[in-house]
């Protein structure tokens, strides 16, 4: 034999009968393959066709008690930072794209009507275009991947899918794309999404785990009209550091004042806070410590912290309170971490009418922090999570070489290959946590499931572009409050 084979099917006979050498049982491990034993995961994934057609994913039927587009953006606005509220409004009314980014909540109760397969991933909860991106590994080398991870958690692979091909719509439609080429980045990205997962179907298991370097990412996806774009990108990511940011965002101190550096104010986006405030977070990061790997802590050990500042987020997360923390090592060189508070997922409340469990997540920090792990091939060294005055905290890099390629300022063959290489990239994500035989057998070779899915994004942009006006109309009336522009 070739090395220990993994558990032996109890109900098959003894290890001797089934001519392979006596193993120990290894909970957490696949069974051993026995020829005709039953069908294999993909023989699976095609049977899942009968009980849910791969055409039957174009539907997209709004439910009766469905929210207007405003109660959903209030609703989803309760246990924010109150005076921020407007500046989220502001960023949502933007565009009918800037407004899906803001309402993966609503999105997620839509999507809770719809056809899944019950085939369970780690998903990234608000896949859309905007939040795949570039950032730095352990060596500074770029990697591009899912960049947000928020509202992650244990779902329908499909869900993901459909963000983003919604997302690919409405970022074309605001570039000014016509209606064909929209739905040709949708379309194109739920076909590599499903040439991907063939191809890490068929690829040893460790391969597939590590699969589509990203120098191969751009000829696997047929993206190379994208090249361009990417360099930019990615030059500018290069000098996208916490150097960079505490140089623009700092200032030196005088010996008498204790020296090293401090933050500036820039409001309303960066703004000192109270020094109870501050002590606050720099003292969870005691516990931070705790949750990194231990061989980072001599790292973390060469620096001290000199300030805290409370910095506004993304669209999605206005509101949320998060911090910046200026480290300096021995020579003045910054670090910059981000203390960003973990909300529960917007996907928890809907997961069950869609068949899925929504269990307590325990610490939120830690949900998005796994959830990160386990879809990304390289997550962030310094990754963790703490607990500030009793809410749960994520810690990351601030400004790790990160860059991001604008989908709605992209020209036509631009968008198409971006949503082949986002089709791409999602499905490795998915891969690491779901089988991707299981997936690619239900797929399948036609065009059926690029079909749907590319119909239900047409369908469900047009549905947010109503919402986006809704939102508008409110923000006029003066039913609600927006800061246009920050």
């Amino acid at each position: 034999m070739n090395g220990i084979r993994a558990v032996v099917p109890a109900q098959r006979g003894t290890d001797e009968e089934q001519g392979g050498a006596r193993v120990p049982q290894a909970p957490g491990f696949a069974r051993r393959a026995v020829p005709g034993a039953g069908d294999s995961p993909k023989e699976r994934g095609k049977l899942l066709r009968e009980r849910v057609p791969r055409s039957s994913h174009a539907r997209s039927v709004m439910a009766a008690d469905r929210p207007d587009a405003v109660r959903a953006v209030e609703e989803s606005s309760r246990g924010r930072v109150p005076e921020l509220a407007p500046i989220r409004v502001g960023r949502m009314a933007a565009s009918p794209f800037a407004f899906l980014r803001g309402s993966a909540g609503l999105m997620a109760q839509d999507l809770a009507g719809t056809p899944v397969t019950g085939i369970a991933a780690q998903i990234c909860g608000d896949a859309h275009a905007a939040n795949f991106g570039l950032y730095g590994d352990a060596r500074g080398r770029l990697v591009i991947d899912l960049n947000d991870f928020d509202e992650t958690v244990v779902g329908p692979w499909e869900w993901d899918l459909k963000r983003l091909a919604t997302s690919l719509v409405l970022a074309g439609r605001e570039t000014g794309a016509g209606e064909d080429v929209c739905r040709a980045a949708a379309f194109d990205a739920a076909g590599a999404y499903r040439h991907t997962m063939r191809l890490l179907a068929r690829m040893p298991a460790l391969d597939a785990w590590n699969a589509i370097a990203d120098e191969e990412l751009v000829s696997h996806a047929d993206a190379h009209d994208l090249i361009g774009t990417l360099e930019r990108v990615s030059a500018k990511a290069r000098k996208n550091t916490s150097a960079r940011f505490a140089a623009r965002s700092t200032e030196a101190l005088t010996d008498a004042e204790g020296g090293g550096r401090r933050f500036v104010d820039a409001p309303p986006v960066l703004r000192r806070v109270p020094a109870a405030e501050a002590a606050a977070v720099a003292s969870s990061l005691g516990a931070y410590l705790e949750t990194v790997a231990e061989d980072r802590l001599p790292l973390l050990a060469r620096y001290a912290v000199h300030d805290v500042a409370f910095r506004v987020v993304g669209t999605g997360s206005v509101g949320t309170r998060s911090y910046v923390v200026l480290l300096l090592d021995h020579r003045g060189e910054p670090l910059v971490l981000q203390v960003k508070e973990a909300r529960p997922s917007v996907l928890l409340p809907h997961l069950p009418a869609a068949g899925f469990a929504a269990p307590d997540a325990g610490h939120e920090g830690r949900r998005v922090v796994l959830g990160q792990k386990r879809m990304q091939v390289v997550s962030d060294i310094l990754l963790g999570w703490t607990t500030v005055e009793g809410r749960p905290f994520q810690v990351r890099q601030f400004r790790n070489r990160k860059g991001s390629v604008d989908p709605a300022a992209l020209t036509a063959a631009e968008l198409d290959d971006y949503g082949r290489m986002t089709g791409a990239l999602l499905a490795r994500a998915h891969a690491h946590s779901a089988d991707p035989r299981l997936i690619s057998g239900y797929c399948g070779k036609n065009e059926e499931l690029d079909e749907a899915v590319a119909s239900f994004a047409v369908a469900y942009a047009d549905r947010t572009t109503a919402d986006h006006a809704d939102l508008l109309a409110a923000v006029r009336s003066g039913r609600m409050a927006a800061e246009l522009g920050v």
